[in-house]
């Protein structure tokens, strides 16, 4: 990914990173059981990110059109505060997202794979995609990651707004050590 100087400032300012569900935190499939259950599979180098993202102070949110309670769980299991469903204009929720989180639209990025996300996209701040995106998409973003939806886009995504604002090593340092004293916690004994 090549950011340039003027980018790398605007992401310096970004205190909150809005991620589309299907094509940017999956590979855009939508499984279905027989039995009619939606299952969904995201990478866990996005899952890393997204928690580093969260030990540095970053806020992130989900906004997806579809209601899942896979993403409902993927959401908790990440410790994401924000979780928007159902969305028919992402436009508006990012609006309203913004004003409930008193956030200015310029500190907030926005990620989108497709024509849903134009709108949400054109209002934030800073507008990322990912490699995979649809032709549109790609045509208006400030930042094309290298990584397909689903594949460590959204890892790309969190690297780039933390590097710009100098706090990537923290966050993982802060991330390895919150790791460390988890395992110490499982292992001590209870008295």
């Amino acid at each position: 990914m090549t950011i340039s100087d003027e980018l790398r400032q605007r992401l310096a300012g970004v205190r909150m990173l809005v991620l589309d569900v299907d094509g940017v935190l999956t590979a855009g499939s939508i499984i279905y059981t027989d039995s009619g259950e939606e299952s969904k599979m995201f990478d866990v180098k996005d899952g890393l990110g997204i928690r580093a993202a969260s030990e540095a102070g970053l806020q992130i949110a989900l906004m997806t059109g579809r209601v899942s309670q896979v993403v409902q769980r993927r959401a908790r299991d990440l410790h994401v505060h924000h979780t928007i469903q159902r969305v028919g204009d992402k436009a508006a929720a990012l609006q309203t997202l913004a004003d409930e989180s008193g956030l200015s639209l310029p500190s907030i990025a926005f990620m989108g794979d497709d024509l849903n996300d134009r709108d949400a996209m054109r209002l934030a701040g800073v507008s990322i995609a990912p490699a995979d995106a649809v032709p549109d998409i790609l045509a208006i973003a400030d930042l094309v990651t290298d990584a397909p939806g689903g594949r460590g886009a959204a890892r790309q995504a969190v690297e780039a707004i933390l590097k710009a604002q100098g706090r990537w090593e923290q966050a993982v340092e802060s991330y390895l050590q919150g790791l460390a004293e988890r395992d110490r916690a499982r292992r001590t004994p209870e008295l």
